[in-house]
């Protein structure tokens, strides 16, 4: 494993910067084709709303578009699995369970859609999660041409070192900012929200900043809009969350 390939994914300061090394050097090992996934907001029914999750992949744009907008995710048999478990899996296992029978027709369908986009051979990691409500995970496609026992033989030789690049970028994407589809808070959203998670009241964040209380509160409600929640403490939490807020600079 290189020793410069490690620097340059602690030293990345972007999302895409980060990616860009992570699908360029799990490529080199001969799984040309990903998508990690993680959220922050699971609770005991669902994984939280979509537009929340944080989405990574090189697979295509309508692969993503069918297992996250149209949520076939939900029924995704590797995906279940990553739900429940931590650690790795052979996509072995599947063949092995549908020959068995004990895939539902939902999780057949979506193993059919997988075969016609090309995704038939692989790995799936499931990452520790960092609190009870936090659960990501990432999925490893050889490149085509190659079969479930290549990707096996694989993994044999060199999955040590893939599982821990894979830790590695799964830890470092948690500390960049903006980890969210959805459109990032204004320098004054994010201005407000901090002054309120150091305990100061809408008027005493008004007389810091010089403007009306009113303009506060504006600037909170807005901020509650974009991160689509209903309270101010809400917001200051998911915020910090995403790296909105006492970020600093990237």
């Amino acid at each position: 494993m290189p020793l410069e390939h490690l620097k340059a994914i602690v030293a990345a300061r972007s999302v895409e910067e980060l990616w860009a090394l992570h699908t360029q050097r799990m490529a080199a090992y001969g799984f040309d084709r990903l998508i990690y996934g993680f959220t922050r907001f699971r609770t005991a029914n669902s994984l939280g709303d979509k537009d929340d999750f944080i989405v990574l992949s090189n697979i295509g744009p309508a692969y993503v578009r069918a297992m996250v907008d149209k949520e076939m995710y939900r029924d995704a048999p590797m995906v279940r699995w990553a739900v429940e478990n931590e650690g790795v899996c052979s996509w072995r296992e599947l063949g092995e369970r549908r020959a068995r029978g004990e895939l539902s027709a939902a999780e057949q369908k979506v193993m059919e859609f997988n075969r016609a986009m090309g995704v038939i051979a692989g790995y799936t990691i499931a990452f520790r999660g960092i609190s009870v409500r936090a659960k990501g995970a990432i999925g490893l496609v050889v490149r085509a041409g190659l079969t479930q026992e290549d990707a096996d033989g694989i993994w044999s030789e060199h999955g040590a070192d893939i599982l821990l690049l894979n830790e590695l970028m799964h830890l470092k994407l948690q500390n960049l900012p903006n980890l969210s589809t959805r459109p990032p808070l204004t320098q004054r959203q994010r201005e407000v929200l901090e002054w309120v998670g150091d305990g100061k009241t809408a008027q005493d964040i008004a007389t810091i900043l010089g403007v009306t209380a009113a303009t506060v509160e504006k600037h909170l409600r807005l901020a509650r809009e974009a991160l689509n929640v209903e309270t101010t403490a809400q917001a200051v939490l998911k915020a910090w969350f995403q790296n909105q807020i006492y970020s600093g600079p990237t």
